[in-house]
């Protein structure tokens, strides 16, 4: 019998609250980034909390020293960045911003959920179009998005890289995307979270800056996540607008803006070696994957993840997933990202400490087998 609304949301949580309860638990489904932080962050994060600065609000758009760094990271002039409580918040800001009932919102399938669901609850239509095919590299073409929007369509939310595929884009691909909205109308959103993990990456500011906005997350390159911190990057001429939709009216943690800021100093340093691990890792899972008849279609991923397919293993993703629960490690089913597609692979995260990767490595081979011995599984989320 299904959950009701409300049944669900305590299952959902509790489903969380366990996995956080769980000694030792090996983070592997979420994109997030545990490899132990950069000594200058601690070092911020222990500064402003013996300084006290958690007891004032921080400025309402963020410090401006971390909006002009953000800024100068992200290499586009005449911007402005809009700090926000995780990306995710940047994100419905701007479908509060540009959705409602009569317009539509185009973006691929698999994306990432969580702002199709903020368009759907402002009452926009939302046309995902497929891009789990091999034919066209997982990847949106220009043309297959030309087909999808009208005159109606007022956002384009493109993921790059993509989660959970890993694709990502040329700077001539995200031009023609660009082309395409301004034709239509559209606000171009790029959702740019994975960005550090890429090689190639091109902000879609830098080829539509009076069109396109770009999020981002200090979630996944800095492990952050917990922190709740990110940022929406914006034209100046469309800033007001988005400003006047955000929710974070008394500022971003100032804890979390503290060790931004301290992470952007660092970060060539920090990102090399997180890289070079996330890079060995990969190589690793993907190996192992492939001994147990797990196939990996994206290769290299651009992103801090894989997508290994399950159908010629003959296992179900979500049995896979349990099977691994049981033994304190956390990866995700496919259905998480979309119910076309979800029922043909598991994705695994990368941005993790070398004995995490080995630690399923080693088990692989057993949650395999008992995957295949299980029937009924609980919910997963």
């Amino acid at each position: 019998m299904p959950l009701d609304a409300t049944e669900k949301a305590l299952v959902r949580n509790r489903y969380f609250d366990e996995l956080t309860a769980t000694p030792d638990l090996a983070w592997m489904g979420q994109n997030t980034n545990h490899i132990p932080a950069h000594p200058a962050v601690r070092a911020a994060m222990v500064a402003a909390i013996e300084g006290g600065e958690f007891n004032a609000y921080a400025p309402p758009l963020g410090f401006e020293a971390l909006r002009a760094a953000i800024v100068a990271d992200l290499g586009v002039e005449g911007a402005e960045a809009l700090v926000t409580e995780g990306g995710v918040n940047a994100l419905s800001l701007v479908c509060r911003a540009r959705c409602r009932p009569g317009t539509r919102f185009v973006t691929t399938d698999p994306s990432w959920k969580w702002p199709l669901m903020f368009a759907r609850q402002a009452g926009a239509e939302v046309v995902e179009i497929p891009i789990y095919d091999a034919s066209t590299d997982y990847k949106l073409t220009p043309e297959a998005l030309a087909a999808a929007v009208d005159e109606t369509t007022t956002v384009i939310y493109l993921v790059d890289p993509n989660n959970p595929l890993g694709i990502r884009y040329t700077a001539e691909e995200i031009t023609a995307f660009a082309r395409t909205a301004r034709d239509c109308g559209a606000l171009l959103v790029h959702d740019c979270t994975y960005r550090d993990f890429a090689e190639g990456h091109h902000p879609a500011l830098k080829v539509a800056p009076e069109h396109s906005v770009v999020s981002l997350s200090f979630s996944k390159w800095l492990g952050l996540a917990g922190m709740r911190i990110g940022a929406l990057v914006t034209p100046r001429a469309l800033f007001g607008e988005f400003a006047a939709q955000a929710t974070s009216v008394l500022g971003a943690s100032v804890i979390a803006q503290r060790a931004a800021l301290a992470g952007l100093s660092v970060k060539k340093e920090w990102m090399e070696e997180v890289r070079r691990i996330d890079t060995a890792n990969k190589a690793m899972i993907r190996d192992t994957a492939a001994a147990i008849g797990l196939i990996c279609p994206v290769w290299p991923s651009h992103g801090n993840f894989l997508v290994l397919e399950t159908g010629a293993a003959g296992l179900r993703p979500e049995a896979l997933v349990e099977a691994a629960r049981r033994r304190g490690i956390m990866i995700r089913q496919g259905t998480y990202h979309t119910e076309r597609f979800g029922d043909r692979f598991i994705k695994v995260s990368t941005s993790v400490p070398t004995e995490w990767a080995e630690r399923l490595r080693d088990a692989f081979p057993a949650i395999a087998a008992e995957a295949r011995t299980l029937n009924d599984v609980a919910p997963q989320f």
